[in-house]
């Protein structure tokens, strides 16, 4: 043990990311020799595509490997601005925008930037498991509101409303979201823009990384889309991990206000440096090129997903709707408590319990609802193959039929 060592209040009350915590746990079992079905993923299964990869290449040879700007290079911002008016209508100024480590590392520098002691964020749950504990690292408390599955796991503008105190510093969204696919329509959005038009100390971080993954008739929009007055309080945070296949390249941006952007330039040479400028350099290919990835993408997640609703729907015990977006399955176990486990006997009282029997019994790898703030669900990844949905869903319906 290091002698005298003392751990930071706000870091000892953080808990590892679950979703990390999955994967290293699916990571340790197949170097043991078992085969696992891995469910947990949440990054695309499949290569990025040549174009940019090439690009990425080309970037090296040509030399691009030293320190570029903090806020990012002038092609990429260039690039980021591009693509939030073609695709979204939002008018930002390159100095508008700002490049990261992945879409974390901006979200976690934006709270680290603008909270105190005794200042709130409001978390819609469900919710991706790092934004609780990013904002308890910083020094703020997350004020988690229930969204339940009875309203689309959408926050409905009366939660908002009661949530919201002098304190309330930020409201995260994140549509289309993590774990469940919830995706806000145009007029859910404005609803809940019209209750923060009457708290202007309220600001909003908007989490848009699966914005291409829409399915059916959906739509992706923006809160800024049919709220323009938020603006000048609203970050935007995007990135290319999702969309192209990039999740190693660890590229994220964001755009906001340039007072806000500044501060996060001054933490950013004060931190990272910069991002990788051979990854910046591929992700203005993925920007600017041809989308025809990020549509057959889309297209292939969604029969992904047909199957997947499919099979859970036809196992005893689990429900789930269908996500509107995302690549993720949120599904309802609550007909599976109380049962027992035909190997220990032990009864199944939580979906911590069901996911690791599935784990055990199926070889079958999720992740507990709890982790993601509402229970008693589990979330599935479609991001991987047919063949892997098949087989996993198929022993995971072997293995729930066992329970006594």
């Amino acid at each position: 043990m290091t002698a005298n060592l003392r751990i930071a209040r706000p870091l000892m009350a953080a808990k590892p990311s679950p979703s990390i915590a999955a994967k290293a746990r699916v990571d340790a079992l197949r170097a043991e020799g078992r085969e696992i079905v891995d469910f947990t993923v949440g990054e695309p299964d499949f290569q990025t595509p040549a174009h940019i990869v090439e690009a990425g290449k080309r970037a090296l040879d040509e030399g691009q490997t030293k320190y570029t700007s903090s806020l990012g290079t002038p092609a990429l911002r260039k690039a980021v601005a591009a693509k939030l008016l073609r695709e979204n209508g939002l008018s930002y100024d390159v100095q508008d925008v700002i490049v990261g480590v992945g879409a974390k590392n901006l979200i976690f520098n934006a709270l680290a930037a603008t909270l105190e002691a005794g200042d709130e964020v409001i978390v819609p749950a469900p919710c991706w498991v790092s934004y609780p504990d990013m904002v308890t690292l910083n020094g703020g408390t997350p004020v988690i509101v229930d969204c339940p599955e009875s309203q689309g796991f959408k926050l409905a503008p009366e939660a908002l409303e009661q949530a919201i105190t002098a304190n309330t510093r930020w409201l995260v969204l994140n549509t289309p979201g993590n774990p469940t696919g919830a995706v806000y329509t145009a007029g859910e959005l404005e609803a809940l823009a019209r209750v923060l038009d009457a708290h202007p100390q309220v600001w909003v971080l908007t989490d848009e990384i699966y914005e291409h993954f829409v399915y059916d008739e959906g739509r992706h929009r923006s809160i800024l889309t049919v709220a323009p007055g938020l603006k000048a309080r609203t970050l935007l945070i995007n990135g290319v991990s999702k969309a192209y296949a990039m999740t190693g390249w660890r590229i994220g941006y964001a755009a906001g206000p340039r007072e806000l952007m500044k501060v996060l330039a001054l933490l950013a040479t004060q931190t990272m440096t910069c991002a990788s400028a051979m990854s910046q350099a591929a992700a203005v290919a993925a920007l600017d090129g041809d989308q025809a990835c990020v549509r057959s993408a889309a297209a292939l997640f969604q029969s992904r997903r047909d199957l997947m609703i499919r099979r859970l729907q036809a196992t005893d015990g689990i429900a789930c709707q269908s996500p509107a977006g995302a690549f993720y399955v949120f599904a309802n176990v609550q007909g599976l408590l109380g049962k027992r486990r035909p190997d220990t006997g032990a009864v199944l009282q939580s979906d911590v319990d069901v996911s690791a029997y599935l784990l055990d019994r199926a070889s079958v790898a999720t992740i507990d609802g709890q982790s993601y703030g509402m229970s008693p669900y589990l979330r599935l990844s479609f991001a991987t193959s047919t063949e892997q949905i098949e087989r996993g869903c198929q022993a995971l319906r072997a293995a729930v039929s066992e329970l006594q």
